[in-house]
């Protein structure tokens, strides 16, 4: 059965690569918010969301660190998708004839140096995708975006140049969420467990809870802490381990962050991907 998978963006947008990826099979419903993509996950309009959390080079995707513990959904997987920025333009068009870029902030700050050498001007777009589509129906030949090969393809431009981000290591993570709890075995050794926690105002809190991952050989991969509710002196942290919850180090480690804690949740135990 062909599997329903939602994003946020429009056709062509780096997510859409990235569920494509995990799902070449699926077929993609777009959304315009996060918490649009997560809803139709809930709702049961798909049965999975392809979601960004992190970036090689911006770092946390901060919406998703908000949503993700509220939404209900489950970590089930996850992605890793090498971003390749390309230049983009309506046919006919040669990268001489090319005055303007446009594409949202983050993807134009990622292409700087390009732009900078050619001396283009900027127009900031919503979106990689819905960039790309808008430079296609204006057909304006000075005009160019940045965005995806996929998006090029989709609302047909032609590329005038690969790759013209500064940094080669821009790569960015992506989580698959599902409504329904589906666990990776134990035993494996390649398992994540990805959890939030909110340590008890005592003094030191923080270092006693993180001691027993040490003690007890297990690595922690992520550690981010975030406001919640307004508060400063409430501190969310969303965490990331190499390891199933079965196995007993990471039981004692558990243990031993749930003396030190007044909030902890799982939030998903799932397959390391390799690309990692």
């Amino acid at each position: 059965m062909t599997k329903k998978i939602a994003f946020q963006g429009e056709p062509g947008a780096f997510s859409h690569a990235a569920a494509l990826n995990v799902f070449p099979d699926g077929t993609f419903l777009p959304n315009v918010t996060f918490e649009e993509a997560m809803a139709a996950v809930q709702s049961g309009a798909a049965d999975r969301a392809v979601l960004p959390v992190e970036n090689s080079l911006y770092g946390r995707i901060t919406d998703i660190h908000h949503l993700l513990p509220e939404s209900g959904l489950y970590i089930v997987g996850e992605t890793y998708l090498r971003i390749e920025m390309n230049l983009l333009a309506v046919p006919g068009a040669s990268l001489e004839d090319i005055k303007a870029v446009q594409s949202q902030p983050p993807a134009l700050g990622q292409c700087r140096k390009f732009i900078a050498d050619h001396n283009l001007r900027t127009i900031n777009g919503s979106d990689t995708a819905g960039s790309v589509r808008e430079v296609g129906a204006r057909g304006d030949r000075s005009v160019a975006a940045i965005g995806s090969r996929l998006a090029g393809e989709i609302y047909g431009l032609n590329l005038l140049q690969a790759n013209i981000e500064d940094a080669g290591h821009n790569t960015t993570r992506f989580l698959v969420m599902s409504r329904d709890k589906q666990e990776a075995a134990s035993g494996g050794d390649k398992v994540k467990t990805t959890f939030i926690f909110r340590v008890r105002n005592v003094p030191a809190a923080l270092y006693k809870a993180m001691g027993g991952f040490a003690t007890n050989g297990v690595n922690m991969t992520k550690l981010e802490s975030y406001m919640v509710g307004g508060a400063f002196t409430a501190t969310q942290f969303y965490a990331d381990i190499e390891g199933h919850p079965d196995d007993i180090g990471v039981q004692h480690a558990f243990d031993e962050l749930k003396f030190f804690t007044d909030k902890f949740r799982i939030l998903g135990v799932y397959p390391a991907s390799e690309a990692r």
